[in-house]
């Protein structure tokens, strides 16, 4: 009789892995039940690096909440605090000068880029390959220090503010973004050399983890983790904010369904925000890099909503607001969240050897989840 996937029976083995763990590149508790080497539940425990975030925010005013979102996803500190501004001033409909947009998406697109190599290097290396950490780093590293000069810092940036950025481009930040964007060129190269031929990586990858269209969209997953099961969820595409409409970029789609096609979809949208950010950074308008504001800001009284694309899926910001200096309520809708309860469902059946490459795959930030 064969056993029932999922449910306990006798000679089953529970073991623990983590909360310190270096593979769930957090405090994420998973437990397992196997039978053998076989995978029959994965249960992951939240819960070790809870801040309450969003009770928190509900007491800052809304010049300050958008900065505790850069403690979130760590890796997309740009693009959470891109979000949240951007919810103020749907709520007090201020106009963003065009610089400022301009500004805007070039550092959300640093950070994709950054973060897809930091996620790169450390996939590698949970698999067992060490060297393609450095060769990450190095471009990475250029990117920070970018950040660095214009911004102040080099991970939680701080930078976005309700009507613009906090301040503008340093006078070296053109010419070193088009130096990063030539070595980038010259080295992506090394990546597919390194990893993406690599035939023990694709051995590990390819058939592990498959997750079909229509369960991405059932457990709400986003961003490419559903994009490597071919399910179009961009929402620089489909609801499109700052200048992102006026951009030419394609969405990054693989159907392999897999580990090894979430790992195609990440490598391709590095190219994808090179090619962006070369259409923008000889063509910075001139102009005001943040709209005037007041001191101290009131959203009228009712609820706003604003989505953004970071580099690990669909990120809500949802704001209720009695007209009064700070929020009411404040709810994220992270992607890391929604993406970590896929994980049970992919890994169910398959070897325990196979969970590290699927965790990898859904680039999981604990952080992010546990808010």
């Amino acid at each position: 009789m064969v056993e029932e996937l999922g449910k306990t029976t006798e000679g089953d083995l529970i073991i623990n892995v983590g909360p310190q763990h270096p593979a769930t590149h957090g405090v994420l508790h998973l437990v397992i039940t196997l039978n053998g080497e076989t995978i029959k539940n994965v249960e992951p425990h939240l819960g070790y690096i809870h801040r309450s975030i969003e009770k928190m925010s509900e007491s800052l005013t809304y010049r300050q909440f958008i900065y505790v979102t850069s403690r979130m996803d760590y890796l997309s500190a740009h693009i959470n605090n891109h979000a949240c501004a951007m919810c103020v001033e749907k709520g007090l409909q201020i106009e963003v000068p065009e610089r400022a947009q301009v500004i805007r998406v070039i550092m959300d697109e640093l950070t994709r880029i950054a973060s897809h190599e930091l996620w790169w290097g450390a996939m590698a290396m949970d698999l067992g390959a060490l060297t393609p950490f450095f060769y990450a780093f190095r471009e990475r590293e250029t990117i920070n220090e970018i950040m660095e000069e214009t911004c102040g810092a080099r991970l939680t940036m701080n930078y976005m503010v309700p009507g613009g950025v906090l301040q503008d481009l340093h006078p070296d930040f053109q010419r070193k973004v088009k130096e990063f964007i030539q070595l980038y060129k010259r080295k992506i190269h090394e990546y597919d050399e390194l990893v993406t031929g690599n035939i023990i990586f694709q051995n590990r990858m390819k058939g592990v983890g498959y997750l079909s269209p229509e369960d991405a969209v059932s457990y709400g997953c986003s961003g490419p983790v559903t994009r490597g099961s071919g399910v179009s969820s961009d929402i620089r595409k489909h609801y499109p904010y700052e200048i992102y409409d006026k951009l030419e970029f394609d969405e990054i789609l693989e159907t392999g369904c897999d580990s090894f096609a979430r790992y195609l979809v990440r490598i391709r949208e590095m190219e994808q925000s090179v090619r962006i950010i070369e259409q923008l950074i000889d063509n910075i308008p001139e102009g005001d890099y943040q709209a005037k504001t007041k001191a101290v800001l009131k959203l009228p009284k009712g609820e706003f909503y604003q989505r953004v694309e970071t580099a690990r899926g669909e990120l809500g910001v949802y704001i209720v607001s009695e007209g009064g200096t700070t929020p009411y309520r404040i709810k994220y809708r992270s992607p890391g969240f929604s993406n970590l309860s896929v994980l049970n469902k992919i890994a169910t059946g398959s070897k325990l050897g196979d969970l590290v490459a699927m965790m990898g795959t859904l680039d999981l930030v604990i952080p992010d989840i546990d808010r």
